[in-house]
């Protein structure tokens, strides 16, 4: 009797503080650690901290002619803790989201509008290309460089969803050519030359 008692106190404390944790709303007045933002006070929590109407059409009037306007933590707070987000993607003729990675999550994205090119390399080098079409969806591995480009004549667009509320980005371009480091570095572990590296440096906004 005590046994069957014990593990029926055990499952309901277990469920209470299940219960206690249903969600954690991010308070973006707390600074961001590696496990996200501190939890909003439940008395102050509403509604609208688990709505977002932001997820609309971005400015591709840039460099890359594409546009991603997210609905992570920082903009949409009740996904935080929650190990998803979305965010909207816009590529206008010409545009591409160049090889990047997500240190922290996996991706989906589901072609809403156009023809995308996508892909991503995996650790050995293997290359997994496709041609998407609208309503086709294709997966990026965690931490994996990966790419979109549009491949039509008309605007694409796209819905991507994370496997994490904060997903991070790092575009190798910029990595490589949108900082200070010494061109001459960036020449030795590339293979590239003086002039090659420079006039990319220009482009992105490098100096060194």
């Amino acid at each position: 009797m005590i046994l069957p008692t014990f593990f029926m106190l055990s499952f309901l404390l277990t469920s209470s503080s299940c219960n206690a944790l249903d969600f954690c709303v991010a308070d973006l007045k707390t600074p961001q650690g590696l496990a996200g933002y501190s939890c909003k006070k439940l008395e102050l929590v509403t509604v609208d901290d688990f709505v977002f109407s932001g997820l609309h059409a971005g400015n591709t009037s840039n460099l890359i002619k594409a546009a991603v306007t997210p609905a992570f933590t920082a903009q949409f707070p009740g996904v935080n803790g929650l190990g998803i987000s979305i965010a909207h993607l816009d590529l206008a003729v010409g545009g591409v989201v160049p090889m990047h990675t997500h240190p922290g999550s996996s991706e989906i994205i589901v072609v809403i509008q156009g023809i995308i090119d996508a892909g991503f390399v995996s650790s050995a080098n293997r290359v997994y290309f496709k041609t998407l079409k609208t309503g086709d969806i294709m997966v990026f591995p965690q931490g994996l460089l990966h790419f979109q480009i549009n491949a039509g004549t008309t605007p694409a667009l796209a819905y991507v969803s994370f496997s994490s509320p904060s997903p991070g980005v790092q575009i190798l371009d910029f990595a490589l050519f949108g900082n200070d480091l010494p061109s001459d570095i960036i020449e030795e572990t590339t293979f590239l030359d003086d002039a090659q590296v420079k006039k990319l440096k220009g482009v992105l906004g490098g100096t060194g």
